[in-house]
């Protein structure tokens, strides 16, 4: 019998253990922490000071203490995420969680706080805590990948929603959505608002989502061209999205065949701003590295390229049916 060790209390457990004997954890999922980044706040400055004030700021220089949604990095087997404040923004209001499900695939969820509302990085959180629970919950179970990514959405529209204050209606929280369903064979994509996917592939790469904003509304209507739309100071106002004000019921979908190995690609627009169209992608995309490596390039890519929002990217390895 080949033991292995618990990921929470390092006790020993056998391969086909659901639960820890000793910590009750679930052994068949691996997930990135509900919540977000921990509590903790980094225990050093950038200039190497360790000590700080009543008030957050460094004894050394002077500097406030940077949060720890500053810069955040997951890795588990197969899919990795990286988010980063950018160089603009004041905070860090994207947020991502994933999680695999041992023998069933992975899910990962992005979520970009809407920036004009308020408690805009604590609506994202929300979503991506409440979405992925749901995904992985349907992995698990062997759910229909579309009808748990319908389920997802209107799980996380609904808690997004009961974070809004009567009085503030105007300023609710609320956030974009992208997620991903990945087994050996399938994945299947749902998305609300303009957060991205695109899927990388020995025959070259492609967006599998159109956003959901008042330009793509137009150019879709055939009232405008898509050089007009994006010239138009409203190109990016969003048409849907999460939050108490949405009115969703239902994210866009859609399901693909993995038949190959490649990634799939989900980002917020901090990235794709940067590298919009597919082979800008390509263009950028590092190769033979594991997802984390590919996630970090991307990432350097927008900071290199001025950061002027906040940046996320979750890269999952698609196997092309020959196991996750």
């Amino acid at each position: 019998m080949i033991m292995e060790s618990c990921p929470g209390c390092s006790s020993p457990v056998a391969a086909q253990d659901r639960f820890c004997e000793a910590c009750g954890r679930n052994l068949r999922v691996q997930r990135t922490s509900v919540g977000g980044p921990g509590s903790q706040w980094p225990p050093m400055c950038a200039c190497g000071g360790e000590e700080f004030d009543a008030d957050g700021f460094c004894e050394q220089c002077g500097r406030a203490r940077p949060s720890a949604r500053d810069r955040v990095e997951f890795v588990l087997p197969g899919v990795a995420g990286v988010s980063d404040r950018g160089k603009r923004r004041r905070r860090n209001e994207d947020s991502m969680a994933f999680g695999r499900v041992r023998g069933r695939g992975v899910a990962v969820v992005v979520c970009d706080g809407v920036a004009s509302s308020e408690r805009a990085e604590q609506a994202s959180q929300t979503a991506v805590d409440t979405a992925a629970d749901v995904l992985l919950t349907g992995l698990q179970a062997g759910m229909d990948a579309e009808s748990s990514t319908t389920d997802s959405v209107v799980a996380a529209n609904e808690a997004v929603g009961r974070l809004a204050r009567p009085e503030a209606a105007e300023v609710a929280p609320s956030c974009t959505f992208v997620s991903a369903v990945v087994t050996d064979d399938s994945a299947t994509v749902g998305w609300v608002g303009d957060s991205r996917a695109y899927l990388v592939a020995e025959a070259g790469a492609a967006r599998l989502t159109t956003d959901d904003t008042w330009a793509a509304q137009l150019v879709a209507e055939g009232v405008l061209t898509e050089e007009e739309a994006l010239t138009d100071r409203r190109a990016h106002v969003l048409s849907r999205w999460l939050g108490a004000d949405s009115g969703v019921e239902a994210p866009q979908t859609v399901t693909f065949k993995v038949e190959t190995p490649g990634l799939l690609v989900l980002c917020s627009d901090g990235l794709w701003n940067y590298v919009p169209e597919p082979e800008d992608l390509l263009a950028v995309l590092p190769r033979g590295v594991p997802p984390v490596e590919v996630a970090r390039e991307l990432v350097d890519v927008a900071l290199k390229a001025g950061g002027h929002d906040n940046i996320t990217v979750v890269v999952v390895q698609l196997r092309g049916g020959h196991g996750a």
